[in-house]
């Protein structure tokens, strides 16, 4: 009886000590994961705090200015990619499309020709003459009678009117003995065809000093009879041609005056290019037009300026 009283208390002490230890075990297993779970939790914490922090940071703080990492080919690369890319700037017509700039208006240079068309309704007669030239016409011309002056006129017979004179600047051959040069239109509705083909004055140059006769020249599509002139003093030389037409009952006289300093100018100055200066004024004469009147009371051409490659323009 005491036997089994030992026993059962026996068995009853290994419950308990088993209890005790399963309990014991079950602590420190519950314990052992609180612990972990706290630790995990808290490194998550951590690190959700440092990436706020770093985001609140980034959004503050400006951006660094990646100057000198890239490498050079990457540098051309991202040059050539900023080329391609058009912008306001550099395209005017895309600023100007995109309403944001207003092309300003492109000026127009008008540039003026280099020569003026003169007119004479009264007699038919027009030309052109260099816009730099100063041009004498009308009542002016009549009043000064430039024609009658230095540059005489060279009809037969009385009864010549001054009509225009153009007389090119007086600087044009700077340096030179060049004194005057004109161009100068006179008519004559007293003269027949015959004698509008004579000359009141002629070419005494020959070796015997006998007059030369006058020769017949075409200037551009016009028949004319051509003689020239030579005056010499200690002051001034002057050397003139003559060119008679006849149109419509008019004797036309086309004068080319050149007017030198004389015998008496000092030294160190070259003379003037004689054939230059009435090439120019030949130039002139070769756009000559004279117009007549029709049965019909109406103008039309009857003679064609020659084609000398100088522009037209009207005053």
């Amino acid at each position: 009886m005491a036997t089994t009283s030992k026993s059962d208390e026996q068995k009853a002490t290994r419950q308990n000590s088993s209890n005790t230890s399963f309990e014991t075990g079950t602590g420190r297993v519950l314990s052992s994961w609180s612990r972990q779970q706290k630790l995990t939790t808290g490194a998550g914490l951590a690190t959700l705090g440092l990436l706020l922090a770093a985001i609140a940071c980034s959004k503050q703080s400006p951006k660094p200015a990646l100057v000198g990492v890239s490498s050079p080919a990457a540098n051309l690369a991202m040059a050539a990619a900023q080329a391609s890319i058009p912008t306001n700037a550099a395209n005017p017509a895309v600023a100007e499309s995109s309403g944001l700039v207003k092309a300003p208006a492109k000026k127009t240079t008008k540039h003026r020709p280099a020569d003026v068309t003169y007119s004479d309704a009264n007699y038919g007669v027009s030309f052109l003459y260099p816009r730099k030239a100063e041009l004498i016409s009308g009542d002016k011309m009549q009043r000064e009678l430039i024609a009658v002056g230095d540059v005489p006129m060279n009809f037969t017979q009385p009864g010549g009117v001054a009509v225009a004179s153009v007389a090119l600047p007086g600087s044009s051959y700077a340096g030179t003995d060049f004194a005057s040069a004109s161009f100068n239109v006179n008519v004559n509705r007293g003269l027949s065809e015959q004698e509008c083909s004579h000359f009141a004055f002629v070419d005494t140059r020959d070796g015997d000093g006998e007059p030369v006769d006058a020769e017949k020249v075409k200037v551009g599509s016009t028949d004319m009879e051509v003689t020239s002139t030579f005056t010499a003093s200690a002051m001034k030389q002057a050397e003139t041609k003559y060119y008679h037409n006849y149109e419509n009952g008019t004797c036309y006289e086309y004068v080319l005056g050149l007017g030198t300093e004389g015998f008496a100018t000092e030294g160190g100055i070259e003379p003037v290019n004689r054939d230059e200066v009435f090439a120019k004024l030949e130039k002139i004469l070769a756009t000559v037009t004279v117009t007549a009147k029709t049965s019909a009371g109406e103008s039309g051409p009857v003679a064609e300026p020659a084609a000398t490659g100088i522009g037209s323009g009207k005053e």
